[in-house]
């Protein structure tokens, strides 16, 4: 097992990764920038390195600092947690050739996959399903259209290189496909230094599932069972939950039979989430893989009872799988709802700021992921991302009840966040049925919004 692990990133997931390390025994040595000097991963590190100025690209991106640090300070391995450089394939090479042992997939693995019009052809070639569209990259817009009339509107049109919903835009006619093809890619651009661009024909109102996969250096690669990710906003994740009520029995072992296909076919290493969106007939399409730990990991920990921060380390040391395929069972139900530090009622504006005052939820079956504390200041250079409720209950309903009680017991004063607007979804009647689709918020927003000036009025008053 590694000596001393430099983690470079922030926030919640800086203080997961630490703590994991610390449960093995791992020294810790996390980097940071001026602006989060005072942070608690910062606080609770071994030793803490401020590596640049607030800007992402003067830190957290930046490589030769990183690097430097992890050197000098006896480093064997760096976990790049997510975002940031953590599906930076130059960034995997770099810690190779420095080395350091990279948490994560080769620099190969991660081009082969982070190109996702590259990962769909190579998902087509060993019989992965994936969504009708283009074969490659297109061109330009007189090609997106040409694509999109053969396989028929509405079409998505998508960054190669893209994540997070970004340099993604939808065209319902052939007139949008021009415009919409500009603005995804001066997206991409602008977010990736990428303008590759490929179309999929867009399937409507689909449900966004996704299967955790673990595969280590030995060859074995297994599935950790589903997560239903379809309560989005401008495809950003904000309600998760495992297991689906989408998925029968049947269709579950097809999707993670799919997702261990898709892993051996990409040579992976390590943890990885295999993306699939599933129509109304029960078909299912290849859409990306994530070539790192995902945000709502813990929701799958909830189900497993598996630590999945431990099991990277463990694959990166060269130590098998904890557990194989067959001594994997789901129990329960889990979600997890990501509380921003953002307005809903000025169009999701991020909310920055001083937390004056800080009650965490707790109780059985009740998880926190959060690097917030009372007197912290939230920078505005960064993520939203302030913390992460996480429930688990032997039922779905018991654990929307649970995460309803939560929520209610979440007090983050001095910073406006999202949590009442998630309280309220889980009383909406689809959410509640689990009649839900990556349309939901799209649909009731307006709706939800009125409801979360109600309650706001009677609080005033």
């Amino acid at each position: 097992m590694f000596k001393r692990v430099l983690i470079a990133n922030r926030g919640e997931i800086a203080l997961r990764v630490l703590r994991a390390c610390r449960d093995l025994d791992i020294d810790t040595v996390v980097i940071h920038s001026t602006a989060d000097a005072d942070s608690l991963a910062v606080q609770f590190a071994g030793r803490a390195v401020c590596v640049g100025g607030p800007r992402a690209a003067d830190s957290y991106l930046n490589t030769a600092a990183i690097l430097t640090v992890a050197q000098a300070t006896g480093c064997d391995a760096v976990h790049p947690g997510y975002g940031f450089l953590s599906e930076n394939a130059d960034f995997a090479d770099a810690c190779g050739k420095a080395g350091l042992k990279f948490i994560g997939p080769s620099g190969a693995v991660i081009r082969k996959m982070g190109n996702k019009a590259a990962a769909r052809e190579l998902m087509k070639s060993v019989g992965v399903p994936v969504v009708p569209g283009s074969d490659g990259a297109v061109a330009d817009a007189a090609q997106a259209k040409a694509v999109a009339d053969a396989i028929g509107y509405p079409v998505l049109i998508k960054a190669a290189a893209g994540g997070g919903g970004r340099g993604m835009r939808r065209a319902f006619t052939p007139e949008e496909v021009e415009a919409r093809f500009e603005e995804a890619r001066s997206e991409a651009v602008a977010n990736f230094g990428d303008g590759e661009m490929y179309l999929e024909k867009l399937i409507l109102s689909p449900r966004h599932i996704e299967f955790q996969i673990l595969a280590d250096q030995q060859g074995n690669v297994i599935q950790l069972g589903e997560r239903d990710c379809s309560i989005q906003r401008k495809n950003q994740k904000l309600i998760e939950e495992s297991p689906s009520k989408a998925l029968t029995p049947e269709l579950r072992e097809r999707m993670g039979a799919a997702a261990i296909l898709a892993a051996k076919a990409a040579g992976y290493e390590n943890a990885g989430t295999i993306e699939f969106v599933l129509d109304k007939d029960g078909n299912f399409y290849f859409i990306e893989m994530n070539t790192r730990i995902q945000v709502e990991h813990p929701v799958t920990e909830f189900v497993t009872g598996m630590d999945l921060v431990r099991e990277q380390l463990r694959i990166a040391a060269g130590l098998p799988l904890s557990k194989p395929q067959e001594e994997v069972a789901l129990t329960g139900h889990a979600m997890e709802c990501r509380i921003n530090a953002e307005d809903p009622r000025r169009g999701f504006a991020p909310c920055p700021g001083k937390v004056d005052f800080l009650h965490l939820p707790g109780g059985q079956g009740v998880r926190v992921d959060t690097h917030l504390f009372t007197g912290y200041t939230l920078p505005p250079y960064y993520d939203s991302l302030c913390a992460k409720v996480v429930v688990h209950a032997p039922t779905r309903l018991e654990a929307v009840r649970k995460m309803r009680r939560a929520l209610e017991e979440l007090v983050i004063e001095g910073c406006t966040t999202n949590a009442s607007l998630a309280h309220l979804i889980m009383y909406h009647p689809e959410f509640v049925r689990g009649s839900v689709d990556t349309g939901f918020l799209e649909r009731n927003l307006e709706e939800l919004l009125k409801w979360y000036d109600s309650v706001g009025e009677e609080a005033e008053a």
